[in-house]
């Protein structure tokens, strides 16, 4: 088709490896049962930190998806982009080959990149010298990396980048993929977030923030978003991986179709460097922006799969942006977040979330805010508490806020044929 011609975008394939499980299966019924997949930190020895917990993801063996002699090569979060990846295209029954591999591209979001082989070197260097860094130090912690190697992996020469805008930027990237899609510059497009940073820099780094929870008690308790008693958020770690099709292709296919991509926002705080804008005035944008981008009207939506992180701003005033974009239907609006869950993850948190909230227009289900104890008066929404809830879901949107200010939405809608 001609580049500028209106087409449209579904999601045809989900990889996902995060705390709550590798693949979709381990994800979705842990969502469903209200799982936590936070606990005491295993990476390291946290001993002397403020924090001692993270939702770290577990079981997942690299060399199922690489060879071993290329693990050396790749810091953690490049292992965990190509594993859900390959679980992606394995889920979309989908091979690049031929003409559809100039068609197709790779964006992924990430927000630090390799940290965890930047320590490592740098250790290296103080003890032994600059002769024993490794040739390999700097492709590893390079966040392009990611979706480069998805490329090399599966045969992709289309578009490809890295989107890093901190925890917003595997909304960011999957939105940008779908408007390539949209726009007639790719056919398929391999897209989402990862993040693996639960080291000891990592977590000293928001320690010195004061951003991340401090309950080491209680780890599956900790994330509370929207709740009175939420003191700060749980770092994790993880990947999500959607393939976005236009639609023709992949009815051309018989694939299967979890959800459309319907509309994008993007906006800017100009505010602060950590600190969301009072009311949400930048969040307020970015959800009338995506609305406007999908035609769809505010109350058309049923679901929000919130940024909701469980800081007491965030919660705040993400809270106060539904209200004001929503009007009077944001009292009928289901919102959850399910960092409450597997922690957040970053600048792959936009990507799980949304994996689960495709999942959740398909199965008709919405997870839970999961520790919802005590109601805030500020935040007085409905947040799902506590346990799924079954409904028929047409119209959904997954926010995503990150530092610097900066905001991504998505909107997904229910597939209901061409």
């Amino acid at each position: 088709m001609e580049i500028g011609k209106h087409r449209r975008a579904v999601i045809t394939g989900i990889g996902l490896v995060s705390p709550l499980g590798i693949g979709i299966e381990e994800n979705w019924s842990a969502l469903m049962q209200g799982k936590s997949g936070i606990g005491h930190i295993t990476r390291f020895d946290p001993t002397g930190y403020a924090t001692q917990i993270a939702a770290e993801v577990k079981n997942f063996h690299p060399e199922d998806f690489i060879a071993k002699k290329e693990l050396r090569k790749m810091d953690r979060f490049l292992q965990i982009s190509l594993g859900a990846a390959r679980l992606a295209f394995e889920n979309a029954h989908l091979t690049i080959s031929g003409k559809r591999a100039d068609r197709a591209g790779v964006f992924i979001g990430c927000g630090l990149g390799g940290l965890s082989t930047i320590e490592v070197y740098h250790r290296v260097l103080l003890e032994s010298g600059p002769k024993k860094v490794s040739p390999f130090f700097i492709p590893m912690l390079l966040g392009n990396m990611a979706p480069g190697l998805i490329s090399i992996y599966h045969g992709a020469k289309g578009p490809n980048l890295s989107v890093q805008t901190a925890c917003a930027a595997g909304t960011h990237a999957i939105g940008e993929a779908f408007h390539m899609i949209r726009s007639g510059m790719a056919d398929i497009m391999i897209t989402g977030g990862v993040e693996s940073t639960i080291t000891p820099l990592g977590i000293a780094g928001f320690n010195a923030m004061r951003a991340l929870s401090t309950r080491n008690d209680e780890p599956e308790k900790a994330s509370r978003p929207f709740e009175r008693d939420r003191e700060g958020f749980v770092m994790g770690e993880g990947a999500a991986i959607l393939i976005l099709e236009e639609m023709e292709t992949a009815l051309d296919r018989g694939a299967q179709i979890y959800a459309e991509i319907t509309g994008f926002g993007a906006s800017g705080d100009a505010y602060h460097m950590a600190a969301p804008a009072p009311e949400g005035e930048g969040a307020v944008r970015c959800m009338r922006m995506a609305l406007e981008d999908a035609s769809v009207r505010p109350e058309d939506v049923h679901y929000i799969n919130a940024h909701g992180t469980s800081t007491d701003l965030n919660d705040k005033y993400e809270t106060q942006a539904i209200k004001t974009v929503f009007a009077e239907h944001a009292r009928s609006l289901a919102v959850s977040s399910t960092k409450s869950m597997t922690g957040h993850l970053l600048g792959a948190a936009g990507g799980v979330e949304a994996a689960y909230t495709a999942l959740a227009i398909k199965r008709e289900m919405i997870p839970p805010t999961i520790n919802y104890e005590n109601q805030d008066p500020d935040c007085d929404l409905d947040y799902v508490p506590n346990q799924a809830r079954p409904a028929a879901i047409d119209v959904a949107l997954s926010n995503s806020f990150g530092f610097g200010g900066t905001n991504a939405t998505i909107v997904l809608r229910k597939w209901n044929g061409a």
